[in-house]
């Protein structure tokens, strides 16, 4: 009987010992495990604050680009403006030379259609010298504007 109860009890403490094993092997599975996933959170942090850094200069770069694009677009702008200021500034000029070309040629009808006196001729003859002076002029004005022109429409 002794040896039926030394018997169970080998068993009993063979049985405990193995579900002892058994536990120690499953809490040390559970801390392995623990310790895997606290690794993989660890790893998807470090990930994660580098793809926010990435993210971050991206930002910036494009933030950079944007600005640089307005600086471009406002540059654009101002040359459009003195375009359209040059072409104003020529078609003023020349309209300003066919009116005094046509006023000349008015006095010059007028002169030779009309029998006026040799003192009212001369006077108009020195109205279309005077004429003819200022048109000269505009047409140096003229040239400039052109030269101006054609330098906006380069930079364009």
């Amino acid at each position: 009987m002794m040896n039926k109860i030394f018997k169970t009890f080998a068993i009993v403490l063979v049985f405990m010992n193995s579900q002892y094993f058994i536990a120690q092997q499953v809490v040390k599975d559970q801390r392995t495990q623990e310790i895997e996933l606290q690794k993989a959170e660890n790893e998807a942090k470090k990930i994660s604050i580098e793809n926010h850094r990435k993210l971050d200069e991206k930002i910036s770069d494009l933030q950079k680009q944007l600005k640089e694009i307005e600086k471009q677009k406002k540059e654009v702008e101002n040359k459009k403006k003195s375009l359209v200021k040059s072409e104003n500034n020529l078609k003023s000029t020349k309209e300003k030379i066919s009116k005094l070309e046509i006023a000349n040629q008015k006095i010059e009808n007028k002169i030779n259609t009309t029998s006026v006196t040799g003192e009212e001729i001369q006077k108009q003859r020195i109205k279309t010298k005077e004429n003819e002076v200022n048109i000269q002029k505009l047409k140096l004005v003229q040239i400039t504007q052109q030269k101006e022109l054609e330098k906006v429409m380069s930079t364009l």
